[in-house]
């Protein structure tokens, strides 16, 4: 028992104490208002939803994978990257084998159904934090050739494969986030601005050719709708339902399990994709303004963790994950707000996505070792002690 206590205060000294519990509040406040968005649809006798109970076990599941993966020493991590390159690819390729639409998204096969629970994962969601992973390696073992087209013709090999698994399976929204976390690691790691300005000249090319033999009918209609709302009534009706009920809201909100349109369910997957209209609605701009402060919070947080990391692939691996939690709150809100498509991202640590929530905290824990073992000990570079890639020259 004493040497229980003695590893639990080491833990607790040792870690992230303010990154864990920044996370746990805002997920404790995604969780309140997940409860909200679902309160009103309850059957008789229910007293949470299965979306919120959902929630509440990915989260639950979550920071035991933080805590658990925050105890491992990140070079055991970072020389694992074959396996966990080989685990992301084959989990994409049974995805497109056997993937399955759930109900809100039947335009998507990018879910596999865990057993007779009738629970979907989104495989993309865990993959997103490999991609992280090895990419972070990746751009370590080149980062004296970033100026060569060999090397920057293999990075973006290696950010396009997981990119066309997860278009082929339909989810073009999970497919924009990594495009924004590789151009943004990328950009951290140091790659001139003119192989950007190349590579923008590149998509508007070949953006016409996508448009006509890559985007299906309905992301073609949700892209028009924002320019012609009275072509597409019934596409932009989920983002008109976002904008009123955040306006009904105001500046301090309807009030807790007040919320006109939330209660009235009037806004689909108000739960989900939408749970920042929720915000919007119930707690008005104070509380949509208090939960995007914790989301940049954290945020913060983890890019502090970068650049006290002692070698470049850890720095790249915060950066990566801070990337990827703002782009997701960035497209979400803007979503919310109609300024953007609806993709089916959705908001870091407030939509009731299984998936997302561990995802999330699966990376939270990457950073908590990170941090923990740059406490900890002196670190060299890892190029110095034996870590290679296929790509290091």
């Amino acid at each position: 028992m004493y040497k229980i206590i003695n590893a639990i205060k080491d833990f607790i000294q040792a870690t992230d104490k303010i990154l864990i519990s920044l996370s746990i509040l805002t997920s404790v406040y995604g969780l309140l208002m997940v409860y909200s968005a679902t309160k009103s649809s309850l059957s008789e006798g229910a007293i949470i939803s299965r979306d919120f109970r959902t929630m509440l076990i990915a989260v639950g599941i979550g920071i035991v994978f933080a805590i658990i993966i925050s105890l491992i020493d990140y070079e055991l991590i970072i020389k694992l990257w074959p396996l966990i390159g080989f685990f992301c690819i084959g989990i994409m390729i049974v995805t497109l084998l056997w993937g399955k639409a759930p109900p809100a998204r039947p335009d998507a096969r990018s879910w596999l159904v865990i057993g007779d629970t009738g629970f979907y994962l989104q495989p993309s969601e865990l993959v997103k934090v490999g991609f992280i992973i090895t990419f972070g390696i990746h751009l370590d073992s080149v980062k004296d050739t970033l100026d060569k087209i060999k090397t920057l013709f293999l990075l973006c090999v290696h950010g396009a494969i997981p990119v066309f698994l997860i278009i082929i399976t339909g989810d073009a929204g999970s497919a924009l986030i990594f495009i924004i976390i590789f151009i943004g690691m990328m950009y951290m790691a140091g790659v001139k601005l003119r192989y950007f300005a190349a590579g923008a000249g590149l998509v508007a090319a070949i953006s016409p050719l996508a448009w006509i033999y890559a985007l299906k009918d309905l992301q073609k209609q949700r892209i028009l709708a924002l320019f012609y709302p009275d072509l597409y009534p019934a596409v932009i009706y989920q983002q008109d339902m976002g904008i009123r009920a955040i306006s009904n809201g105001g500046f301090w909100g309807s009030g807790l399990f007040k919320g006109t349109f939330t209660q009235g369910s009037l806004v689909p997957e108000n739960h989900n994709d939408m749970i920042f209209t929720v915000i919007g609605e119930e707690l008005g701009f104070v509380g949509a303004v208090t939960a995007i402060v914790l989301i940049a919070l954290i945020i913060a947080r983890i890019i502090d963790t970068g650049k006290k990391s002692r070698d470049n692939s850890t720095a790249n691996m915060c950066y990566g994950v801070a990337i990827m939690l703002a782009a997701q709150a960035v497209v979400n809100i803007g979503m919310c707000l109609k300024l953007f498509p609806v993709v089916g991202i959705t908001l870091p640590f407030f939509s009731a996505g299984g998936s997302s929530n561990l995802s999330v905290y699966i990376a939270l824990g990457l950073i908590l070792s990170i941090y923990r073992y740059n406490q900890t000990k002196q670190l060299d570079n890892l190029m110095l002690i034996g870590i290679r890639t296929p790509f290091t020259e």
